[in-house]
């Protein structure tokens, strides 16, 4: 008796175990909504979108900021990828550069490329544009979600943009350019550009 009773203990306890691991793989892919999904994804490919256009970039013109900042975008897309691992998302990234799968990114890609092309005033132009829409889309998604993991990465990245587009800034300044806000309102970017580099953030 003693011997069958310790036997449905067993049972129970392998039941409990077994639905405890399913339930954990069930969080790991329901506890996100749909929009912190779709705001993790896109912002996983808008780091490579930024990291590919340096790249690019830093081939045409050689300039250090280019090859410097990219490395610090390959953080970035690492940092994202921590969250598509944490919810077990699909990772959208094609390993190739310049390539998406996002139509509407691939299309601003070509068309940063592009215009980054044309001279290195344009494409120091480019960057300081890219990083005000990466600064802009992080504000998006972070309202989206009350999860904190999310909002410390993507508050994270939204220093290093920061001083990214500080550097970019300043550099068009030893151009000669001054540089005018394409997505950030007037006051915000000069809040920014007339405050010191941040620390403490992965690039």
């Amino acid at each position: 008796m003693r011997q069958f009773m310790i036997f449905i203990i067993t049972g129970i306890l392998l039941v409990s175990v077994g639905a405890g691991c399913i339930q954990d793989q069930k969080t790991s892919t329901t506890s996100i909504t749909e929009e912190e999904k779709q705001g993790i994804l896109w912002m996983r490919e808008e780091e490579k979108l930024a990291r590919d256009v340096y790249l690019t970039l830093y081939e045409k013109w050689r300039l250090p900021i280019f090859n410097n900042i990219a490395e610090s975008e390959q953080t970035h897309m690492e940092a994202v990828k921590s969250l598509i691992d944490k919810y077990a998302l699909e990772d959208p990234i094609i390993d190739e550069v310049g390539k998406f799968n996002n139509r509407e990114l691939q299309e601003l890609y070509n068309q940063l490329v592009e215009k980054g092309s044309k001279s290195v005033e344009d494409a120091l132009i480019v960057g300081a544009m890219i990083e005000e829409l990466d600064i802009v889309d992080l504000q998006k998604w972070i309202s989206k979600t009350d999860k904190q993991d999310i909002i410390e990465v993507y508050e994270n990245l939204m220093k290093g943009s920061r001083n990214h587009l500080r550097s970019f800034v300043s550099n068009l300044k030893n151009y000669g350019v001054t540089y005018e806000p394409q997505y950030l309102s007037k006051e915000e970017y000069e809040k920014i550009i007339n405050s010191p580099m941040e620390e403490g953030t992965s690039g």
